[in-house]
């Protein structure tokens, strides 16, 4: 009897726990890059996949001023200054997101982890999609990155790309 209940179990741990390790990963590294300027404002920041047709798939980050000081609200005036994200997402969407909204971010590297099954990325669709990253800073510039990528992947991949001057190094890497 001890011995069926501990075979019995092995079964019970692997149904449990295998959906887990089925499932893929996509983990976004972004530079901001420290810029030597008069007046330095940290970016606000966008980053979304875009299905084929270019529509929003699912909005991953949005960093913004959280706390801006004024009227309530007041940091969410700026947003549209991401004006691709603006244009497709941001104008009808409620914020904060949920688990999507953040504060801005300071000059260096930053670190995103999603997993599929989980939100924000959810049941995404198996096909082609575009990871989209968009930075705008006050008295500052605007700047778009794109990486078109296959989900889920097939296998470990990692992806790069650059901004030029309000993005930085940017790596993308996949795991099925």
């Amino acid at each position: 009897m001890r011995n069926w209940i501990h075979v019995a179990s092995v079964p019970a741990l692997v149904g449990a726990f295998g959906g887990q390790a089925l499932a893929a990963d996509l983990a976004v590294k972004l530079e901001i890059p420290r810029l030597n300027v008069a007046e330095y404002h940290r970016p606000y920041v966008a980053v979304w996949l875009e299905n084929a047709d270019q529509n929003v798939a699912a909005n991953l980050a949005v960093w913004y001023d959280l706390k801006a000081k004024g009227t309530e609200g007041a940091g969410t005036k700026w947003l549209k200054d991401l004006r691709q994200w603006w244009r497709k997402s941001g104008r009808d969407a409620q914020m904060p997101l949920d688990g999507v909204s953040g504060a801005t971010r300071p000059a260096g590297e930053h670190q995103l982890n999603f997993s599929e099954g989980k939100a924000p990325l959810g049941k995404l669709a198996p096909g082609q999609y575009t990871l989209v990253l968009e930075a705008a800073r006050e008295v500052g510039g605007r700047e778009l990155v794109r990486v078109p990528l296959t989900w889920p992947p097939k296998s470990a991949q990692t992806l790069k790309a650059a901004g030029e001057h309000e993005l930085g190094a940017i790596s993308v890497d996949l795991k099925p």
